[in-house]
């Protein structure tokens, strides 16, 4: 199935393909965006991807791809699979695909890409005025058009046209605003994928879309991060500066992209403060050691500074 869908993504869907990561899929919004004439930004989020498949809409968007009859029977088979419930009773789903299942995001694609992917460019792109992007990972997505009376009109038909797929988006999570080069702010911000991205001059004074750690994604990884330490605070030294590493080179994974450095410092100094203050708090005999000493033996034991980890675009155009 994945070879078969493959050939019809559009090279607006980055999630749940090879190679195509959510790093990637911020590189290539960010590069539209910041070289594409986009004055208004419409960002939402399908409720419910993987519970409210509808199974009979499902089945017959495959059938036009796929004539296997055994194949679409152990498909069938698989949606309508039963669920363990805790008191030992199987119940069998009526809409959705299986949590977990190898064949649950190839499924969501392929339902996505005729319910919203193959909408917009016949039923949006070609009607509206001016220029009109669609970026798409998963189940979040965003659309940038140029005139705002596109994404006005786009933002107030958006729930019809998903309710001819049986699907509705989020109401706490779509929004309509204003995001171009000509009204530079950083209140004029959205998020995408745990990053906020705002049209802010650099340091010549040119506008430009700056990227940055969301500020609620930021204060999640920093509360998981003091209940991690005060978890194992009990582990010697080297041990425990091993395992921040482990996390430290997680975090710069993901967010490590370009203009991003002040957010992954923050991040790293709020780390080692915890470690110190929580290090320091441990019972027994053992004598306090000051912030200067902490500070000096980092380097000792090698702990992972933030870094970069963007590599090269390999974005390919026609």
């Amino acid at each position: 199935m994945t070879a078969i869908y493959e050939q019809d993504c559009l090279d607006c869907r980055s999630g749940y393909r090879a190679g195509r990561g959510a790093q990637e899929a911020v590189r290539d919004l960010t590069f539209d965006l910041q070289d594409g004439m986009y004055g208004s930004l419409v960002e939402a989020d399908v409720q419910g991807v993987f519970d409210q498949l509808d199974h009979a809409w499902l089945l017959t968007m495959v059938r036009e791809r796929i004539d296997d009859r055994a194949c679409l029977r152990l498909m069938r088979q698989w949606l309508t699979a039963g669920m363990l419930e805790s008191d030992g009773h199987v119940v069998p789903p009526e809409t959705g695909s299986p949590q977990g299942g190898s064949i649950s995001p190839v499924l969501a694609n392929g339902y996505l890409h005729s319910a919203l992917e193959v909408g917009f460019a016949k039923g949006v792109k070609a009607h509206c005025r001016g220029e009109a992007l669609l970026c798409r990972y998963a189940d979040a997505w965003g659309c940038a058009l140029r005139y705002q009376a596109d994404a006005e009109r786009f933002y107030r038909v958006l729930p019809h046209r998903l309710k001819k797929c049986n699907r509705q988006v989020a109401p706490e999570t779509t929004h309509l605003l204003r995001f171009s080069r000509c009204h530079p702010s950083r209140r004029r911000r959205f998020t995408c994928l745990g990053f906020a991205l705002s049209w802010m001059p650099d340091r010549g004074g040119v506008p430009r879309v700056k990227r940055r750690t969301a500020r609620k994604k930021l204060q999640v990884a920093c509360r998981r991060m003091a209940e991690w330490i005060q978890q194992h605070r009990h582990l010697l030294g080297r041990a425990c500066y091993q395992r921040l590493n482990t996390r430290f080179r997680g975090h710069d994974n993901y967010y490590g992209l370009h203009g991003n450095v002040r957010s992954l410092h923050r991040f790293f100094e709020r780390a080692i403060r915890c470690t110190f203050t929580w290090r320091n708090r441990r019972g027994g005999k053992r004598q306090r050691f000051p912030w200067e000493q902490c500070t000096q033996g980092l380097d000792r034991v090698h702990i992972a500074r933030p870094r970069i980890t963007q590599g090269k675009r390999r974005r390919v155009f026609a």
